[in-house]
């Protein structure tokens, strides 16, 4: 069972845009709207909508009276060292989940390059009619929340901004997410019919997915775009929530050897763990270069993750 889907699309140069290599400033993360803005106009639930929220918390339950989805971070009985955190960085940096172009179809782990952003990381948050104020409220608050933990982590400016978003959330229903085709084409242009359909045709093991795109061959994402299920319960929402926005930052592979972490299928841990926060510090290290092969980022990858966690004793 899928938590989430993370798929790559790579743009021509002229569809992706210019982006300027470097370090830039830090911007503060926006507060949430003030709470006396006119409530939003819900929508009735829909049948299937119903459907869809009494499965998922069905599979939240289940998960939870099984000891998955962890809050915790990782403790005591998940130690890693910094082979183990160079390892797993290589394979969930490096590798891709998905075969490009495809739509969504699996793959035991293709080679691909380093990806991650160089300019700021806006993030436009968008609910669905389905969706009721206070829901909103919660998931706006949580989300500015997140994006000022992962500036901090990375060093780099991730922030909720609703005017020029180059990384749309949606939280959206059943019936909401299979319309949002034009909404994801005029986002992200140049987007195939396979990549559109595999985010507004998910299937039911697909609690949530996130697209990015790069311009052409140079590894620099310049557009993101994931999907939510508005049915979700609160911890399966947050964590979907936890590791979309994460996988689109350039981490889009997933891992069994990946412990502790969410980029990991057995769902054992929901939320950002310490071992995510590494690879994430790793990732947007200045050492590091957008583009890079694993061979020519390895030994930097090595030497990171030992000044990270120490060498093994």
């Amino acid at each position: 069972m899928a938590l989430s889907a993370a798929f790559s699309a790579a743009l021509a140069a002229g569809l992706g845009g210019c982006v300027a290599p470097g370090p830039t400033p830090r911007l503060p993360v926006q507060p949430a709207p003030p709470a006396s803005q006119p409530k939003p106009a819900v929508t009735a639930e829909t049948p299937d909508s119903a459907a869809a929220r009494a499965y998922y918390a069905q599979v939240q339950q289940a998960l939870l009276s099984n000891g998955l989805m962890r809050t915790d971070g990782g403790g005591p009985d998940t130690p890693y060292t910094d082979r183990m955190l160079a390892e797993t960085f290589v394979q969930i940096a490096l590798y891709d989940e998905y075969v490009p172009g495809t739509g969504g179809r699996t793959t035991s782990g293709q080679p691909a390059t380093l990806r991650r952003w160089e300019a700021p990381v806006r993030v436009g948050l968008n609910f669905g009619p389905s969706v009721s104020a206070d829901k909103r409220a919660t998931d706006t608050a949580r989300v500015a929340s997140y994006l000022a933990r992962l500036s901090r982590v990375t060093g780099h400016p991730i922030r909720l901004e609703a005017s020029n978003p180059n990384f749309h959330l949606h939280i959206v229903s059943e019936t909401e997410r299979r319309a949002l085709g034009p909404v994801l084409q005029a986002a992200m242009p140049g987007l195939g019919a396979t990549h559109i359909s595999g985010m507004t045709q998910m299937p039911q093991s697909t609690y949530c997915a996130v697209l990015a795109q790069s311009r052409g061959r140079s590894g620099i994402y310049t557009r993101a775009f994931a999907v939510v299920r508005a049915e979700h319960p609160d911890l399966l929402r947050l964590s979907c929530l936890h590791e979309e926005i994460a996988q689109g930052l350039g981490l889009p592979n997933d891992s069994p050897r990946a412990r502790p972490s969410i980029f990991n299928d057995d769902e054992e841990f929901a939320l950002l763990t310490g071992m995510d926060e590494d690879m994430l510090r790793i990732l947007y290290n200045p050492a590091l270069r957008p583009g890079m092969s694993e061979d020519e980022a390895r030994p930097i990858i090595r030497d990171l993750a030992t000044q990270l966690v120490g060498g093994e004793s």
